[in-house]
Order: C-alpha cells, then sequence, then structure tokens
C-alpha cells in the first residue's frame, strides 16, 4: 500500500484554507475516488490530473486510487487543486519521494500536456498558507510574483508539471519552450474573468481604453465642491453631489482617486487579494498601489453590489472598491434594495454575505461618492430651466435616497451649474491634483499621528464614543452642533459625523484640535446651510 500527502488551499470568499490532499493506493481494480466535498470543476480534475501526469513521462499507478481533501467539511471548488493532486499520487506510488511534498503547499492547474496553468486567488491562498505555518509554496509561473509579495515564503514557479517532478526527484530540470511570442498569452486567461475587465468601471478610460489619471485642474470653477472632495479625501468620508445634469459631478467624481494617497503595504495586500479572487488583476501588475475606483452602472443589482453569485459568494462592487471609491452616478436610479444593502458595509467596513452554501466576510471599507439629480428631468433646481416635474415626482425621486442611508453620508454638496467665466478660463485653471494631493497626504499624516496605537487609520473610523471621550473638540466648539441636534437637524450618528469632519478640516489647516469654525464648516457640508464661514484651501 502506498500513501502520500501534499497540501493545497481552499478559498472562501477571500479567505483560504489550508487542504490536505492525501492519495492512496491499495490493490485493486484500476479505479481513481475523489472524496472530500468537491464541486464539479474539482471532480474533473481527475482526468485532467491522469492525463498530465501520463503526458509528463510518468507512470500513472494502475491500482485502485483514493484522493481524499482534508477538511472534508470545508466546500472545496477550482481547478487549483490539480498540482497538488498530482504529486500526491505520484508519492503514493513512489515517482517521487513523500517526504519531499508533505509540507510543500501547491496551487496550480494543469493542462493535459502538463503545463501548469495560472489560477485566480493565489496570493490570499499564500496569505493562508503563510498564516497556517508553511514556508514552501509552489505556484504557477506566471503567478510567482503574486506569492513572492507574502514574506517568510519560499515561491517555486514551475512551467510544468515536468519540471516540478525533475526538482522534487532531485533530477535535472527540462527547458520548457515558452509560448508562442507575438500574440497573446493563453496561460493567463484563467487570471481573468471574461467580461470583468477595465470595461467594468474599475478605472476611468481615456479614448483608446487605457487607464490614466484625470486632473482636478480640468474642473471649472466649482470651488465648494471641490473643497468638499478635498475633505473626504483627507478623512475618508462619505460625500453626496447633487445637482443638474452637465455641472460635472461625474467629472469631480472620477478626479478623486487622483488626490488620494498611495496605499500602505498591508493596504495593497488587501485589494490585491479581493482583486485575484474576482479574477480582475491586471496580469505582470502583482501590486495594486494605487486606491482602486470602481463605478457600477445603476441597473446593478444587489447581488453584483454587495457579492454573490451560484454557490459560495463571490466579491461585488463594495469590495473591489476596498480601500478606494465606490461611485454610484444617477444615485436614486438604482434600485431601493440595492441602496439599503450599502448600509452595513458603510457603518462596519466589512460585508457578510449569507447564501445556502456558505457564510463569507468579504472586506468593504470605501469611500462613497453618490451623484444625484434634484428630478427626473435635472432641471429643477435651475431658474426659467422649464422643469415640468409635478412636485410629487419630484419627492418620490429623491426619497429614493433613503433617510438612514443619507445620515452615513457625511458631505453633501449641491453642485451649481458652471459659469460662462469659469468655462471660457477667464476665471482662472483651478489647483492641481498634486497640489491637493499634498495637502491631503499632510492632513492623513497629522490624523495618523494622533491615531497611532489604535485601530483607526483615519478620522472617519474612529468611533463617537472616543470623540466625545477623549479626541475633544476645543471649549464650547461644538454649541452650534447642539442646537441644530434639539432642533432636530442632526441625529446622534450625525453629530459623530460632523465630529469627525470637523477633525478632518482642522487636519487641512494644520490645528492640533477643531474649534469652532471647523465646526461650522463641518456642520455646512453636511446639512448645506450656509455658516457664513470660507470654505478656502487648506483653511476654513
Amino acid at each position: 500500500m502506498g500513501f502520500a500527502r501534499a497540501c493545497s488551499v481552499a478559498l472562501v470568499g477571500v479567505e483560504g484554507v489550508v487542504v490536505e490532499v492525501q492519495a492512496d493506493l491499495e490493490p485493486g481494480v484500476a479505479a481513481f475516488t475523489l472524496v472530500g466535498l468537491p464541486d464539479k470543476s474539482l471532480v474533473e480534475s481527475r482526468d485532467r490530473v491522469r492525463a498530465a501526469v501520463v503526458n509528463s513521462g510518468a507512470e500513472w499507478p494502475q491500482k485502485k486510487l483514493t484522493v481524499g481533501l482534508s477538511p472534508a467539511s470545508v466546500p472545496k471548488g477550482g481547478s487549483g487543486f490539480d498540482l497538488a493532486v498530482a504529486c500526491a499520487v505520484l508519492g503514493a506510488a513512489e515517482r517521487i519521494d513523500p517526504a519531499s511534498i508533505a509540507d510543500v503547499v501547491m496551487i496550480g492547474e494543469l493542462g493535459l500536456d502538463g503545463r501548469v496553468r495560472p489560477v485566480r486567488g493565489v496570493l490570499p491562498a499564500v496569505l493562508a498558507a503563510a498564516e497556517a505555518g508553511y514556508r514552501q509554496v509552489v505556484v504557477p509561473e506566471q503567478t510567482a510574483g503574486e506569492a513572492a509579495l507574502v514574506p517568510g515564503v519560499s515561491v517555486l514557479g514551475v512551467r510544468s508539471l515536468r519540471q516540478l517532478i525533475a526538482v522534487l526527484a532531485d533530477e535535472r530540470v527540462p527547458e520548457e519552450p515558452p509560448t508562442d511570442r507575438g500574440r497573446p498569452d493563453s496561460m493567463l486567461a484563467g487570471l481573468m474573468v471574461p467580461g470583468a475587465g477595465l470595461g467594468t468601471g474599475l478605472a476611468p478610460l481615456s479614448a483608446d481604453g487605457t487607464a490614466h489619471r484625470p486632473d482636478l485642474a480640468d474642473v471649472a470653477g466649482q470651488e465648494r465642491a471641490r473643497r468638499a472632495l478635498e475633505v473626504a479625501a483627507a478623512g475618508g468620508h462619505h460625500l453626496l453631489l447633487s445637482g443638474p445634469p452637465g455641472a460635472g459631478k461625474t467629472m469631480l467624481a472620477e478626479r478623486i482617486t487622483a488626490i488620494l494617497p498611495p496605499l500602505s503595504r498591508q493596504e495593497s495586500l488587501e485589494v490585491t487579494a479581493v482583486h485575484s479572487v474576482a479574477g480582475i488583476l491586471p496580469p505582470g501588475e502583482p501590486l495594486i498601489s494605487r486606491a482602486p475606483y470602481c463605478a457600477p452602472h445603476h441597473s446593478a443589482t444587489m447581488q453584483s453590489l454587495v457579492g454573490g453569485g451560484n454557490g459560495l459568494p463571490r466579491p461585488g462592487a463594495v469590495s473591489l472598491a476596498h480601500r478606494g471609491v465606490l461611485f454610484l452616478d444617477e444615485a436614486p436610479e438604482f434600485s431601493g434594495r440595492a441602496l439599503d444593502a450599502l448600509r452595513q458595509p458603510l457603518e462596519s467596513g466589512h460585508v457578510v454575505v449569507a447564501r445556502a452554501a456558505g457564510v463569507v466576510r468579504l472586506p468593504a471599507r470605501f469611500l462613497m461618492v453618490l451623484a444625484a439629480n434634484p428630478c427626473p428631468c435635472g432641471r429643477h433646481t435651475l431658474a426659467g430651466a422649464g422643469c415640468e416635474c409635478p412636485p410629487s415626482a419630484v419627492r418620490r425621486y429623491q426619497a429614493r435616497l433613503s433617510g438612514p442611508l443619507l445620515d452615513r453620508v457625511d458631505l453633501r454638496v449641491e453642485v451649481e451649474p458652471v459659469g460662462r467665466a469659469d468655462l471660457m478660463g477667464s476665471g482662472g485653471r483651478g489647483e492641481s491634483s498634486e497640489a491637493v494631493a499634498a495637502r491631503v497626504r499632510e492632513a492623513r499624516e497629522r490624523a495618523g499621528e494622533r491615531l497611532a496605537g489604535t485601530p483607526w487609520t483615519t478620522n472617519s473610523e474612529v468611533p463617537g464614543h472616543e470623540l466625545r471621550t477623549r479626541l475633544v473638540a476645543a471649549p464650547g466648539a461644538l454649541m452650534a452642533a447642539e442646537r441644530d441636534m434639539e432642533r432636530g437637524v442632526l441625529t446622534a450618528r450625525g453629530l459623530d459625523r460632523v465630529l469627525r469632519v470637523a477633525w478632518t478640516v482642522a487636519d487641512l489647516r494644520g490645528a492640533d484640535r477643531p474649534d469652532a469654525s471647523d465646526i461650522a464648516v463641518a456642520l455646512e457640508l453636511r446639512t448645506g446651510i450656509q455658516r457664513g464661514v470660507p470654505m478656502q484651501a487648506g483653511a476654513p
């Protein structure tokens, strides 16, 4: 009797569980049995592995073969177990030393000719293996750079099963011919989900389809909206831009990623892990260092926003925008169920999706930007524009953004139509994204120093109890906010969010703590009621 084991990883959402792949050979009629709660794609690995082993020059054991995936209670799917199954079978057949693969994690799909094809989710799989104490990982050659992002793990990238057998058996490693040049690498097809490329709105596109970074200086006028954008980026505050069509709401939203600071190492790993599982990680760019931008269409379903799909849920738009920006253009046109499903991730920074196949927890800490027209025709706030919407239609349209959702939005700005002087350039060119990004970065650094030693990194994450007890404003600064709360203009959650915005405004002007003017700016940005305070760049 022959027995061997190797290891692989089963992904549940963006979290991984190390799976022990056990192969057992017994005398009897030649058969191949796969047990351990596999899905359809994993059951099909029996034929892929057999053909790959034979075409790699190894002999397939003509005995009763049982392959078990442990723990058997965890659902397992995908083709990433092929490499571990093949090595476990070869170890049981004594083609390779079973001890050499016992503590090696193997991830990869096998082609019928023995080539190792890349799969999605390599980074979260290797992260799970490292957390479980494994230090040796074998992955497809194309994803070796992605796996190498995990510190403390030795990564071996292989091009074929033949090469891996030679390495494990301490034999001469054969040369594998590279793929044909002059055409796309077909081996990379497994990394991308069809239809999930740049066209889904993960990054603003230029005319030739390549990603670019629009500059905030392109926006004509809109000083108040620009300041609100700066505050939102500095503190991670959610933003609502309302105004008539053509005022520049979408243009402003597309430029917020240009003023956000680069992602930290930990944040980059989180974002890369989500994008790797979703199949939208660009080949050749294993680590995402810039804040992502996700702009789903208003016809998106609730499942596409928060996560869903057949079997175990897959990441939705809120997870794809993790540590970045989620822009909902024409927000009132989204379904009520889809918008209300955003309430939980807006508060907690993650989303828990429960389905019959299991419960998945996905990261979802994002900056939400909403854009809305004042009425169905969009001309309700324009003087002499001829809005023909009846008052009932205007009320119904505006009520599509529910009160509980708007209560979680820190900044609400009315975007006015652009004047002729601003549009034709006589008003002067506005500040560039680089200048605004420098102030945002300095404000983030001040907040980071203040919040050092806490689980929070931005002002928008600080709970209200901390703002009222430890991080207090200047004496008498909250009088205006307390009056608004007594009048019913602010809720308890609204007061906490005003305090968070006030801290961000204070950080932008370099103050130690917010005063009455900072609170007034925060109240004006939340309620839209003029408070008589100027909103200048870097200072209220």
